[in-house]
């Protein structure tokens, strides 16, 4: 019977670019900007590293469809380079490829690396890609933020929310975000905004105004794993292990049936209990010290807070507006800016979530930093649409806990 991957690997380094419009870099310049604050970081030579994953989303418009870019950009020593792709927990594929090979012994320490340059696709949003099951003509008239805001209405009808709490939870969100970001030198945005500014917003996709949705970055992030007793024989404190990595992917039921009532996530509720298990956490809302979720869109945190069993159904509107999820509350979440102001560059997300977590335990996160001293970080990750999407979820902790 599989026993999980529960304190099996420890995380020795992480880097990241700061995350933007970065014209004045190519892809390889962010991947060789977030290695060389890993590589440091870690206190290693490239050449101790055993294996590599790279993960990125849309490929065919900076490194292409093979790990070659990246063994290249970094003059890695001819080792295996695999580059993954899962929409947007691309970033977490990567890290789950390296934290698998070390915990199966296949390598003793191994990078994940994850970049994107969207700003050079010219789109506002993200490009059409192909005719893969997502952008076939089924969906011919859908959009992101359109499909995110059908999740908005189906949340309201299902929980009895007016429109005007609906609006003023979510904005808080998005004030919240701005609020973390400023404190973030690496986020694409630094800049405070008012729940005024929210309300007053142009709509984009009614609920979903322009500050409810997240923009379009460039940027890398990187981990390089091993094992605790590896980081513990190279004098490393204030080890930060992985509990838990989940992966969940829809297998059509939530597009084909009418079981789902398009309210919440089912990836993420599976994909979450899994990973509560793996890491022996009985009672997240207690247990759980900080978080990093995929905030798309405003409304996408306000419904994950309940997939991940953190507030109660039809209760995350209550703990939004009591300043739960705030940086000085109970439970922080997005306390670098998230997606909404840290940036989206899809293959390195869910790698920046991580570095998050990885600093924030380790007491480094500058003014951002959580006074509390934090035990267990989740970070989640959703790509697709509502209907149909993967979600990964991973929880990192002091080693120990």
């Amino acid at each position: 019977m599989a026993k999980g991957i529960r304190d099996k690997v420890a995380i020795l380094g992480m880097g990241c670019s700061k995350f933007g419009e970065r014209w004045d870099c190519e892809a390889e310049d962010l991947m060789v900007e977030a290695f060389e604050e890993g590589l440091a970081d870690a206190g290693v030579d490239k050449n101790q590293i055993n294996a590599a994953w790279l993960s990125t989303a849309i490929e065919d418009v900076h490194v292409g469809k093979s790990g070659v870019p990246l063994a290249v950009a970094l003059r890695l020593p001819y080792i295996p380079v695999t580059r993954v792709e899962n929409y947007c927990a691309s970033g977490s594929e990567a890290f789950r490829g390296a934290v698998y090979a070390v915990a199966s012994g296949a390598a003793d320490i191994a990078l994940a690396l994850g970049v994107e340059k969207l700003k050079d696709t010219g789109y506002g949003g993200l490009p059409q890609r192909g005719r893969g099951v997502l952008n076939s003509m089924v969906n011919a008239n859908g959009s992101a933020p359109g499909n995110f805001a059908q999740l908005a209405a189906a949340y309201r009808a299902k929980h009895g929310v007016s429109r005007e709490d609906m609006k003023r939870a979510m904005a808080h969100i998005s004030v919240k975000s701005h609020d973390n970001g400023s404190r973030n030198p690496k986020a694409h945005l630094q800049s405070k905004i008012t729940e005024e500014q929210v309300l007053n917003a142009p709509m984009v996709a009614e609920p979903l105004g322009l500050f409810d949705c997240c923009g379009v970055s460039d940027g890398a992030a990187c981990a390089i794993v091993t094992t605790p007793e590896i980081a513990k024989s190279m004098g490393k404190k204030n080890i930060v292990t992985v509990k838990a990595l989940q992966l969940s992917v829809s297998n059509g039921i939530e597009a084909q049936h009418n079981s789902w009532d398009g309210s919440y996530f089912m990836t993420a509720r599976v994909a979450a209990k899994r990973a509560y298990e793996e890491a022996g956490i009985k009672n997240p809302r207690e247990q759980i010290s900080l978080m990093e979720v995929h905030d798309c869109f405003s409304v996408t945190e306000l419904v994950t807070m309940e997939d991940l069993y953190i507030s109660p159904e039809g209760g995350a509107i209550k703990d939004v507006l009591d300043g739960f999820y705030d940086h000085d509350g109970k439970l922080p979440c997005q306390i670098d800016g998230g997606l909404k102001c840290f940036g989206h560059p899809i293959g390195s997300s869910g790698l920046r979530m991580l570095y998050e977590m990885y600093l924030q335990m380790q007491g480094r996160a500058g003014a951002r930093q959580r006074k509390e001293q934090p035990v267990f970080g989740m970070t989640h990750n959703l790509g697709g649409a509502p209907n149909m999407n993967v979600c990964s979820v991973a929880i990192v902790g002091l080693e120990g806990a």
